[in-house]
């Protein structure tokens, strides 16, 4: 391409577009963990906190159970009174009063005496035991005006079926802390402690879409050359599988200003943005422009430095409204379009990585902006599914304040053989099974990075290690579980 001045050639991307170092999937997890932090506290109803992460310590308000409480339906007695007690020679005791949940007791409960009692009642005083009513008979009153009797048939030892006070915890003992995932039993107990609401994370809102001219609507008709849009929509349900909140922003043609529009009100709006699509090294590849222009404007140090600094540096190009490229040397332009952090830019970024060593998917990049991460992964819908559950959920799930935001791995024995090599670290979908007390990771056919079919079934990803033949069937790989 020329600029229009008729100067020299101006290859959009150069040759710097090959000129990509890769990074170990395992450091570039670490790269993004440590570029993020959770994000600000918001207090939310009780019901509502599912699946949330706490901002701050819960702590129990009471002991609990706050009272020695029948854990059955039966008869609240002393259990020396009926420690001889047989079928065949049942112990009479006087009944002297019966109270349901929520009710206490006014009477005191003394040798030969007995309290008919609901489960979840307080026990009375003087009691020391509860007997079930299954072990227990009604007894005519002895005459006229007298208290009715029961008949006790089985002993009970001192303190059975009842919940004494502080069993399950102490007042001031946690209940809930930072970094752990609230689940239904959680919310229970929380409700049990008087939290009407809770201090929580906030959920990260997730700017999502798809680049290319290529791509359909979801309702369109199929057309010759041309496909749809599926990857904005599961990208869209992956977000929100992770606890977050989905922003489609749709499809977006191979436009430079649109693109650029679109992510600074995506930027604006969003606690972080996914794109999929032009991270490659074709001619059109939009976002891996951008990231490039990044990596240029990077300046942290560590590990990521380094390898910023192994790489070569992109030509350097101004994209105006109309697409076309021109050559460059820092202008205001460039700074708005790229991000270069300059006074008054519209953005300041930094590229983190734009190459992993994985397959599928080795183009995924990702680059903090303004202080928020920025994940362009891959078009391709399997190498985009593995990006996200790899790189994007792990962030996310950080960002909402989990402790232990990266995916669970277990080992299992391949239970067919995985014939093709690759020069990285292959991450290959499978069904994960168990049978015989063992663990088998099953590779699901259509495995390729453009396929789709194996996606529904996947429940793991097999680590594969790089390498020219694969991994035979009966081989102990890492594998990875997939929510």
């Amino acid at each position: 391409m020329r600029s229009e001045g008729g100067g020299d050639e101006v290859d959009f991307q150069g040759k710097a577009r090959f000129d990509r170092r890769a990074v170990r999937v395992d450091d570039a997890q670490r790269l993004l963990l440590e570029a993020v932090r959770p994000l600000a506290a918001e207090s939310v109803p009780l019901w509502s906190c599912g699946g949330r992460y706490p901002a701050g310590h819960a702590y129990a308000t009471a002991d609990w159970p706050p009272f020695d409480r029948s854990g059955l339906d039966g008869y609240a007695v002393r259990a020396a009174d009926i420690a001889q007690a047989t079928p065949e020679r049942p112990v009479p005791l006087r009944v002297v009063d019966a109270i349901a949940a929520g009710q206490v007791s006014a009477a005191i409960v003394e040798p030969g005496t007995a309290v008919r009692i609901m489960t979840g009642a307080a026990v009375p005083e003087g009691a020391d035991a509860v007997v079930m009513l299954e072990q227990t008979a009604d007894a005519p009153a002895a005459g006229p005006g007298d208290r009715a009797a029961v008949l006790v048939k089985q002993p009970v030892a001192p303190g059975r079926n009842i919940a004494p006070r502080g069993e399950e915890f102490r007042g001031g003992s946690e209940v809930a802390r930072p970094g752990e995932r609230l689940r239904p039993g959680h919310i229970a107990l929380l409700g049990t402690f008087g939290y009407a609401e809770l201090s929580v994370v906030r959920r990260p809102r997730v700017a999502i879409f798809a680049t290319g001219t290529e791509l359909l609507p979801i309702e369109a008709p199929l057309k010759p050359g041309r496909i749809r849009d599926s990857n904005s929509s599961m990208v869209a349900a992956l977000v929100a599988d992770a606890g977050c909140e989905p922003l489609p922003y749709g499809r977006l043609t191979d436009d430079p200003e649109m693109i650029r529009s679109a992510l600074s009100a995506a930027f604006r709006e969003a606690d972080a943005v996914v794109t999929t699509g032009g991270v490659s090294v074709g001619d059109c590849d939009i976002m891996a422009v951008l990231l490039r222009r990044f990596k240029n404007a990077s300046g942290s140090g560590g590990e990521a430095d380094e390898y910023r600094r192994g790489a070569a540096t992109a030509a350097s190009v101004n994209v105006g409204s109309n697409g076309t490229a021109s050559p460059s040397a820092g202008t205001a332009g460039e700074s708005e379009w790229y991000g270069a952090p300059q006074a008054g830019g519209e953005w300041s970024g930094s590229l983190l990585f734009d190459k992993v060593a994985m397959r599928p998917g080795s183009p995924t990049s990702a680059a903090l902006v303004n202080g928020k991460p920025l994940f362009a992964l891959s078009g391709n819908p399997g190498a985009c599914y593995v990006g996200f559950e790899l790189f994007v959920r792990p962030t996310l799930l950080h960002m909402q304040g989990s402790s232990d935001p990266l995916p669970r791995s277990v080992t299992a024995e391949l239970a067919a053989a995985v014939t093709k090599g690759s020069p990285h670290e292959r991450f290959v979908r499978a069904k994960l099974f168990e049978r015989g007390g063992r663990l088998y990771g099953d590779p699901l056919a259509f495995g390729q990075s453009s396929m789709m079919a194996s996606l529904p079934g996947a429940n793991a990803l097999l680590r594969i290690p790089a390498g020219r033949e694969g991994a035979e069937a009966g081989t102990l790989v890492q594998t990875i579980v997939l929510p």
